[in-house]
């Protein structure tokens, strides 16, 4: 087992190893904020598609959408489907208009036809809050895998995994910037897709590549029977999860299109042509993938026996693909098994330490871009002083994710996800969508729309069933919520808030700008409307 154990960590810090030396070459080819920022804008549509799908297919993806499908059937499924439907609004609503209007980050849209100092205030905020939520995921996921490869299962091992995972984020970002992340999102992408498919193959070939037999088998190892394919066992049992399910689909489908770190990849191509092309590859990219994770969470439910399924439910079924991997490489015990393992534990480690890096990034170009040049120094700073401060943010951002991850490494990072989901849809979309289609829209409705989008979804978040008020789970004797059982402030009943907050969001945009008069804004929106369907002006700068 001691070999197994080598095997294991040799292949994983050879992993982390590749990822330092793609940043270390990047950084010799980067010069400015062009290049820090945006990548120098000259990533092709395939290869910024390839970025995009390896920004996009986290460690939610691949660890906790598997180890939902696996705990809970076909309702599990249900996240993958709203994930891969968010990539139609993304691309018909968003990707060629973001990029032709904006220039480093989401408030160079808004900001270009409205006051600069509060829309920038509000739209860097955001962005921060929701990178620090998706962060929180990515930092759980790798505090499960490390304890897991080196079976342990110390708090302590977790904590210091999660401390590490964040040390390297702020490298990749500082020594990278935007050219060192891209690469290192598009090798782990061709790794993830390479990995997954393997595990795909060898779990179905255990079924003579027959899906039915591999469902039933699912059904019947689950102890959940015909349940486990039908919907209704995790969202359809209270007029409450029903509600729940619709709240999660809405932040699913229109969070993507919101998501600050989805958003900053479409400024990486030379034209808005190659916008377009990346999320084409982006979608066939990622529809392979969800269709994968199908396979990987009932594989995990037929294969894994009875105390491995177990470990995954303890887990919040973040393990699901990594005991998988092992099962179908012959067992812990085995030598097939522990190369598995590690191949799929070291993959997963690349897809975190890829996101963790790009949504770093986009919050601290936009702490510096945003709040100290544009706000703080109304545009003075040179170059170098923004490149400084977005260095420094990165550090202060990464800090933040590390104290705020430890105490919630019991939630499973998919439902962690969908928070930010859930927060990007109510805080980021309204305001972008309200922007680029009505006239009216004004300083007054956009700093409503995400500050009010924003406060009502953390806020509602804060007095649901995920902070307190949960109960222990009757299996393992677990809290389920954050906070101790002793303390229940859960007065709101959904788990995600989406269908309260993304409607009180738009509904605040609509009642800021009507009841304000800014000619400018109304003046400036034709001006706009020519950069979004043009590309006229896209590299310019938006200060105005």
């Amino acid at each position: 087992m001691e070999g197994h154990q080598i095997l294991t960590t040799t292949l994983f810090l050879s992993v982390v190893a590749l990822t330092i030396g793609i940043t270390i070459w990047a950084s010799r080819n980067s010069s400015g904020a062009a290049d820090h920022y945006a990548g120098g804008r000259n990533f092709s549509g395939f290869q910024n598609g390839l970025a995009i799908g390896g920004d996009y297919m986290s460690a939610a993806s691949f660890l906790g959408i598997s180890g939902a499908i696996a705990l809970s059937g076909y309702d599990g499924f249900l996240y993958s489907i709203g994930f891969l439907v968010a990539w139609l609004v993304a691309l018909l609503l968003v990707a060629e208009v973001l990029r032709n209007s904006g220039r480093y980050t989401m408030a160079d849209q808004l900001a270009y036809r409205m006051k600069q100092r509060p829309v920038r205030t509000a739209a860097a905020t955001s962005t921060v809050v929701v990178s620090i939520f998706y962060l929180l995921a990515q930092m759980v996921g790798a505090g499960a895998l490390v304890a897991l490869l080196l079976g342990v299962s110390s708090e302590g091992v977790k904590n210091l995994t999660i401390f590490f995972v964040g040390a390297l984020m702020i490298f990749y970002v500082t020594v990278g910037g935007m050219k060192g992340t891209t690469w290192v999102q598009i090798v782990k992408a061709v790794l993830l897709m390479a990995g997954s498919a393997l595990i795909v193959v060898l779990v179905l070939a255990k079924f003579g590549f027959n899906l039915s037999d591999l469902l039933g088998t699912a059904a019947a190892n689950s102890g959940k029977g015909g349940a486990f394919l039908e919907p209704g066992l995790k969202y359809g049992v209270t007029t409450t999860s029903k509600l729940d399910f619709i709240s999660l689909g809405l932040a699913l489908v229109l969070g993507t299109a919101g998501l600050p770190h989805i958003l900053i990849r479409f400024y990486t191509t030379p034209t808005s042509r190659d916008a377009r092309k990346s999320v084409l590859w982006a979608i066939g990219l990622i529809g392979t993938f969800y269709l994968f994770t199908l396979v990987l969470g009932f594989g995990a439910a037929a294969l894994l026996d009875k105390d491995s399924y177990a470990e995954v439910a303890a887990s919040g079924g973040n393990l699901a693909s990594p005991l998988l991997a092992e099962a179908v490489g012959g067992g812990p015990d085995s030598t097939g098994g522990a190369v598995l393992l590690a191949v799929i534990a070291a993959v997963a480690f690349a897809t975190i330490l890829a996101v963790v890096a790009g949504l770093t990034l986009t919050s601290s170009v936009s702490v510096a871009h945003d709040l100290y040049n544009s706000v703080w120094k109304r545009g003075t700073a040179s170059e170098a002083q923004e490149l400084k401060v977005s260095r420094y943010a990165a550090a202060g951002i990464g800090l933040v994710a590390i104290l705020l991850a430890i105490p919630a490494q019991k939630l499973n990072i998919a439902f962690l996800v969908a928070l930010a989901f859930a927060i990007a849809a109510s805080a980021n979309l309204p305001s972008i969508i309200y922007n680029m289609f009505w006239r009216r829209f004004n300083t007054r409705g956009a700093v409503w729309s995400i500050y009010g989008g924003l406060i009502a979804s953390v806020g509602l978040v804060v007095f649901s069933p995920v902070v307190s008020g949960k109960g222990v789970d009757p299996v393992s004797g677990k809290n389920l919520s954050l906070l101790p059982t002793s303390i229940d402030i859960s007065w709101f009943p959904l788990e995600n808030p989406g269908l309260v907050s993304i409607p009180i969001a738009f509904f605040l945009g609509w009642l800021g700008s009507v009841t304000s008069k800014e000619p400018d804004a109304e003046a400036r929106y034709t001006e706009l409307e020519v950069r979004a369907l043009t590309g006229a002006g896209a590299e310019a700068a938006s200060q105005h």
